[in-house]
């Protein structure tokens, strides 16, 4: 999986700029706030529809354009599409092979992975982020299990609202709840699995020594039976203290996720740089799940690569991800671009224009 071409209009302070990619590794060089970070942006935009800098993508737009819009060739499953996504003030616009379509007809023809320092939350920030990560990548995998995220938040409100006004009703939502929470906490452990496998093995990493961990509670051996017995206990249990807190207090919405580094919680002990090289190892681990079940991987999207890494290992992961698929990096360090050689495409990037090298 992979962008052959990229367009790219008003986006920050990018006014236009079109490249053509590598397959493989694609480094965008230049200094700080010249435009490197939203060719990323932009990429994101052609796979997911929003971009990974801010939940508001119309604050991307640049000053004074009406709109910015994101174009790009991708190839998947040999398979080449033609993507657009158009942003403008309180409206996203999307294209495929110049056909208007909706947003759901749109996802899942491009897949990218994202690290960026300000993803960093996931680790420090508090528990909702790591569940959240964990809904992600599963829900990339399996569409499935969107639709099953989706049903339990849809049971879940209506549950919070029985709770919330002290109906008679609450106890009718009961057992659909237990049995959706079931169902979404059943799949999510079994992503968690998948990427824990991975996630102790580096993810593809070359790491400092560290070793990575993550868990997710509860973790049951059996199928989606030994979770509904699980959750209808705690919802039992809980009963009295929901009914006074008028809300659930039990569920996957309330489920721990553990991240560890040499088996202490990340969140707690973690240095600036061990926690930007398990977030690293996060990402890497999350393309190697999804090209493990695939067969393919999804784009990497790495930002600001260099700043914690020295250039040995720097280099061996600009090697890994290069032979596993598309990988674009940002980087301000010129000197060990010097060093890739013929390993990748370099782009100078000044003033939001572009060149390739």
């Amino acid at each position: 999986m992979w962008v052959e071409r990229l367009e790219v209009s008003e986006l920050r302070n990018i006014e236009k700029a079109e490249l053509v990619l590598e397959s493989g590794l694609n480094v965008f060089v230049g200094s700080n706030a010249q435009g490197k970070t939203s060719l990323l942006e932009a990429v994101g935009l052609l796979a997911r529809g929003r971009s990974f800098r801010t939940e508001q993508a119309f604050t991307a737009i640049r000053k004074g354009a009406p709109a910015l819009q994101a174009r790009g060739t991708a190839v998947a499953s040999g398979r080449t599409s033609r993507l657009e996504v158009e942003v403008r003030s309180g409206t996203r616009r999307f294209r495929v092979d110049g056909r208007e379509v909706p947003p759901r007809e749109y996802q899942g023809r491009l897949e990218v992975a994202v690290y960026a320092t300000d993803r960093l939350r996931v680790i420090r920030g508090p528990m909702r982020e790591r569940r959240a990560l964990l809904d992600r990548g599963a829900s990339v995998l399996w569409p499935a299990y969107r639709q099953a995220a989706r049903d339990y938040e849809r049971v879940l409100a209506q549950r919070n609202a029985a709770l919330e006004s002290g109906g008679s009703d609450m106890e009718a939502w009961e057992e659909r709840f237990v049995e959706l929470g079931a169902r979404l906490r059943h799949r999510r452990g079994a992503y968690a699995q998948r990427l824990r496998a991975a996630l102790c093995n580096g993810g593809g990493f070359p790491s400092g020594g560290e070793l990575y961990d993550l868990a997710t509670g509860p973790e049951l051996a059996g199928d989606e039976g030994a979770h509904r017995e699980e959750l209808r206990r705690e919802v039992r249990v809980a009963r009295a203290e929901e009914r006074r807190a008028r809300r659930s207090l039990v569920g996957p919405h309330r489920d721990a996720v553990a991240l560890r580094v040499d088996g202490e919680e990340a969140a707690l002990v973690a240095s600036s740089g061990q926690a930007r090289s398990l977030l690293l190892a996060l990402t890497l681990a999350a393309i190697e799940v999804y090209r493990r079940e695939r067969g393919d991987a999804p784009v990497a999207l790495l930002d600001d690569l260099d700043s914690e890494l020295d250039e040995d290992r720097l280099l061996a992961l600009c090697r890994t991800v290069a032979e596993r698929g598309q990988a674009l990096v940002t980087t301000a360090h010129r000197d060990w671009v010097a060093r890739l050689g013929r390993l990748g495409r370099v782009f100078h990037v000044h003033d939001g224009q572009v060149r390739a090298a």
